[in-house]
């Protein structure tokens, strides 16, 4: 289905009905043999993405390829035309963003390192099910804890910690395993698109400047609303049993509790840095993440293990039962992050040829803002919401505050439709193999759907008077 969406889209923005220049007085590279190869290149590329599961091959390894081939196309295009700085100066830029958005989620992702080393989830988890809940409180539970933790955790690390939560307490009971999949993905992706740092398109929209910190938080309700609905339909169908626990008590390690503030404070630095700096967001993480670096040569000293090399170097320590801050930033998910690099080089690559403009023009100028921005998140769903999402901020379409905030919406939540549209979902699956699937998660999708529709209307009628 990716696929089809991915031909349809190339069709569209190849069609001369949606020709147009890439900038005034620039080169045309639309219909060249360069654009074409490109755009089969990130095809080829994605689907690859796509079968990653089938394939084992990581989905980091197609993109990033794609990405250096795409650039020498566009550089070779340029060349053609007696152009050698500006293909030059289009890849610094896009080197830039990358940067900007590495840095900072290399800093929050070794905080959600420290905390999972430190037993922060674990014993979080044990809590949920030592309570001796019925399965239908845990459904409702672990929804809430979701909808509440992925702001400020993001919601793929949400949607793995209770996932565990889920597959620990339901014994034989797949039925409620797949209700209650579904419903924590779609709670951590509704709670992670009222705050910058609940998923990867709200962070990139922050960074950009479309959104203030603040002004996410107009789309609480709207996001509550696109959980809600689902969770209550679908509520009907858990049963009222109560499971046996039978996890073993785990306690949070030392130390536990001040990393956790001095996340919270790594994120309010971080905020301090955009909003009064004016400086990037991902200088003020690096900050906070020498706040954890300090406090892991504390734990050290209270653990008796300062004898041991604090060295970045050192790949022997692992085995030492203590905590070292470079050994947690090694288990960060390299993978996602060289992703995002290929993600971002490809689409900027698309974008000099001039087809984000064709794209831009195709959505923005004959749908209208709003019809765009709605089948943003349905492409999200077929996609992937980080390149549609990047793609729109390269565009750039001129459109009201209320527009900016309906698309951070829509990105968001639209990929709860599909178990493949979200970086929650996909964890899930692999975590609930062969259990949690796309068949079973699609059974739900009208519901899901509405639950979607209903989002968008809540915040048109909510924020009417920022569509101005």
């Amino acid at each position: 289905m990716k696929s089809l969406l991915m031909g349809l889209i190339v069709t569209c923005m190849t069609s001369p009905a949606f020709a147009s220049e890439h900038l005034s007085g620039s080169p045309n590279f639309q219909h060249s043999i360069y654009g074409y190869l490109g755009l089969a290149v990130f095809c080829l590329a994605y689907t690859v993405v796509i079968f990653e599961e089938k394939l084992h091959l990581r989905k980091s390894k197609p993109v990033i390829m794609a990405a250096g081939i795409i650039w020498i196309f566009v550089a070779i295009a340029y060349a053609t035309v007696g152009d050698t700085q500006t293909a030059h100066r289009a890849i610094q830029h896009n080197l830039q963003e990358y940067a900007e958005l590495f840095l900072f989620l290399l800093a929050a992702m070794t905080y959600i390192n420290a905390m999972s080393e430190r037993n922060v989830f674990r014993a979080l988890r044990y809590w949920l099910v030592s309570r001796g809940f019925s399965l239908k409180t845990i459904f409702w539970l672990t929804g809430v804890l979701s909808f509440l933790i992925s702001p400020i955790a993001d919601n793929l690390t949400t949607a793995l910690l209770m996932g565990a939560t889920v597959t620990a307490v339901a014994g034989n009971n797949k039925r409620f395993v797949v209700l209650a999949c579904i419903n924590v993905v779609v709670a951590a992706n509704a709670g992670g698109a009222f705050s910058p740092f609940g998923d990867i398109t709200t962070l990139m929209v922050w960074q950009k400047g479309k959104i203030q910190l603040g002004e996410f938080l107009v789309l609480f309700l709207p996001a509550l609303v696109n959980w809600l609905i689902p969770a209550f339909m679908m509520s009907f169908f858990v049963s009222k049993e109560q499971p046996v626990a039978s996890d073993e008590p785990s306690m949070m390690k030392f130390g536990a509790k001040r990393i956790l503030a001095l996340f919270l404070m790594t994120i309010a630095t971080a905020v301090s840095f955009h909003n009064y700096l004016h400086l990037p967001p991902a200088v003020g993480m690096m900050l906070g993440l020498s706040y954890l670096g300090f406090f892991s040569y504390y734990i050290r000293h209270k653990e008796g293990v300062l004898n041991i090399a604090d060295n970045p170097l050192d790949m022997t320590s692992h085995d030492k039962d203590t905590f070292d801050l470079f050994r947690t930033i090694r288990k960060t998910e390299w993978d996602t992050l060289l992703f995002f690099y290929g993600v971002i080089l490809c689409v900027g690559g698309l974008g000099q040829f001039g087809y984000l403009s064709m794209l831009s023009h195709a959505m923005y100028q004959n749908l209208g803002a709003t019809n765009a921005n709605i089948l943003v998140g349905i492409m999200s769903a077929l996609i992937d919401n980080i390149p549609v999402m990047f793609a729109v901020l390269t565009m750039d379409p001129q459109m009201s505050h209320g527009q900016w905030l309906l698309v951070t919406l829509t990105a968001g939540v639209g990929g709860s439709l599909l178990s493949v549209g979200s970086a929650a979902g996909v964890a899930l699956m692999g975590q609930a193999h062969g259990v949690y699937t796309f068949g079973r998660h699609l059974v739900w999708m009208p519901v899901i759907a509405l639950g979607y529709v209903a989002s968008i209307y809540v915040h048109l009628i909510l924020n009417a008077e920022l569509f101005h």
